[in-house]
């Protein structure tokens, strides 16, 4: 697509579209902060770094949330795989990108299954290289990620040193507040069992490597961009309800900035942008691919924390929605194109 105007356009509606503040979180006022801090469209900005990795470059990826660990650490939640699993899909396409995909240990299984289901092979590094070469396989390499500060500090240094990711991006991956906790929407302390893969994205940021980050609640790696309108905007973004003395609003920060009212919202619409710079509606998260997202988190018991159950509804949004978000991001790109 050259026509300028009309990539303005779409990307603007993609905004449009999956900001509607439907769960009442207070999303639209990060929306408005983050578009203004970028200064123009975020899914936008977002295609734009991640078409900019380098061919046969490196991404590291987070998502996944750790939902209720006083009961289990293998409880994960449903928003934030599937449309991590859709980014991934697109920058093994286009960009032939060897992609890592980092989260604790305990939801690596239920994760890796979702990859599969988008068309993503698990391999290791040494396998990834080789598909890397001759294009002959789509792969993802899945990671453990450290659950104590210090040993996620040194893993950072680590996995920085030796894999020299060319961007990171993270989708719903709860990020700690100035006090150094971790929460959940409630205001509730949620860092037991929780990868402190957010101390990789800080040290990504001290090093100048592009960080793009996908939130739907001011609690999530990338957030730091809009702090002050967390605290202002959204419940328990000032005071939690743990004690500690702050909010929920995570301290990380980003170079781009995609807020949603899901999380998964947001990725479905950056691949779509991406499909519309490219040319390649392949790219496109349709609603078909989707709907096998959702039935295999199910399967694989990842839940809808919102109502503790293990559904195919997200957020507490029907599985429907997110069926017709899907829908709306491909009928968007594909009038364009």
């Amino acid at each position: 697509m050259t026509d300028q105007k009309l990539l303005s356009r779409l990307d603007n509606r993609l905004d449009q579209l999956v900001n509607i503040d439907i769960g009442e979180r207070g999303v639209e006022h990060l929306f408005l902060a983050a578009r203004e801090a970028q200064g123009g469209s975020l899914v936008g900005a977002a295609a734009d770094a991640l078409l900019s990795v380098p061919r046969g470059g490196t991404v590291f990826l987070t998502t996944g949330s750790v939902s209720r660990a006083w009961i289990t650490p293998d409880l994960g939640e449903n928003d934030g795989p599937s449309g991590a699993a859709a980014v991934a899909r697109a920058l093994v396409l286009e960009r032939n990108a060897t992609c890592f995909m980092l989260c604790e240990e305990t939801l690596l299984p239920a994760i890796q299954n979702v990859m599969m289901a988008a068309g993503l092979f698990p391999v290791t590094p040494e396998q990834a290289a080789i598909a890397r070469a001759d294009r002959s396989l789509a792969t993802i390499v899945m990671l453990p990620y450290a659950t104590e500060d210090e040993e996620g500090k040194s893993q950072a240094q680590t996995l920085l040193d030796d894999l020299k990711p060319d961007l990171l991006f993270s989708t719903e991956r709860v990020g700690r507040n100035a006090f150094g906790i971790y929460h959940s929407m409630r205001g509730i302390d949620y860092g037991m069992g929780r990868a402190r893969v957010d101390f990789l994205f800080d040290e990504a940021l001290e090093r100048n490597i592009p960080v793009v980050a996908v939130g739907d609640g001011g609690n999530e790696i990338g957030m730091g961009k809009v702090a002050r309108h967390v605290k202002e905007y959204v419940p328990y973004g000032d005071r939690c309800q743990c004690g500690c003395g702050g909010g929920i609003g995570a301290t990380t920060s980003c170079d781009v900035l995609v807020t949603a009212a899901c999380s998964n919202w947001g990725c479905t619409a950056i691949v779509a942008a991406m499909a519309a710079r490219t040319g390649r509606a392949k790219l496109l998260h349709t609603p078909e691919r989707e709907a096998l997202l959702l039935d295999t988190m199910v399967a694989n018991g990842l839940i809808n924390s919102t109502h503790g159950l293990v559904d195919d509804n997200v957020d507490g949004f029907p599985r429907q929605a997110h069926l017709s978000i899907a829908e709306l991001c491909t009928t968007i790109v594909n009038c364009a194109l």
